[in-house]
């Protein structure tokens, strides 16, 4: 692995110390248990992880800047957030960099124009007629499972949010691939974690 820097953003060097910083918080905390040990093919591959979360956190001031954005006003991490199946959509180093507020302020200002049509919203509910019908517990407080689908006007509402929450996730995703493509330049030894040319990425069973 190169020695005394990482990576490159925008020109500016990211040093080797920042993921030892990173990686011994890490290795300090409540979840020090669960990661892997040092000097192994997972060990490294955390290291890689660590790189990547800090180089997208330096692409996002830099942009956050460039745009006069602050984390004024930004929303709640669980609003851009709310599930395992949004952090999944949006892929686990974004997620982990919008705790931020100001990177969370700055997705807002990169999506504002991603939005959903009516047909959209006419076609989920056509394909997933129960996903959002209400359902009601019996006598003893259990709920069973919908059996008649609401009318679309009914849901709309929801299912327009659902989705252009979504699109929003997939959208500010793209653009950030984008940004770190163009300003990222990673030293040997810390690739992203899923580049298949680096040799810890080996598929086992």
């Amino acid at each position: 692995m190169t020695a005394g820097r990482v990576a490159t953003v925008g020109g500016v060097p990211v040093p080797i110390d920042e993921v030892d910083t990173r990686e011994a918080r890490l290795r300090d905390g409540p979840m020090a248990a669960t990661l892997p040990a040092v000097g192994t093919s997972e060990g490294r591959q955390l290291r890689r992880w660590l790189t990547q979360l800090i180089v997208t956190e330096r692409v996002l001031a830099a942009e956050a800047a460039a745009r006069g954005v602050t984390g004024q006003d930004a929303p709640d991490e669980a609003e851009l957030l709310p599930d395992t199946t949004a952090r999944l959509e949006i892929g686990s180093i974004a997620a982990a960099a919008l705790s931020d507020p100001c990177a969370r302020a700055l997705f807002v200002r990169v999506t504002a124009a991603v939005d959903v049509s009516d047909d959209d919203v006419a076609g989920y509910h056509a394909r997933n007629p129960l996903r959002f019908a209400a359902t009601n517990p019996d006598r003893h407080g259990w709920r069973a499972p919908a059996v008649a689908a609401p009318p679309l006007h009914r849901v709309s509402a929801v299912i327009a949010d659902h989705l252009r929450a979504a699109a929003r996730r997939r959208a500010f995703r793209v653009w950030l691939d984008e940004r770190r493509a163009e300003l990222v330049q990673l030293a040997p030894g810390y690739e992203h974690p899923g580049d298949p040319r680096q040799p810890d990425n080996t598929h086992r069973h």
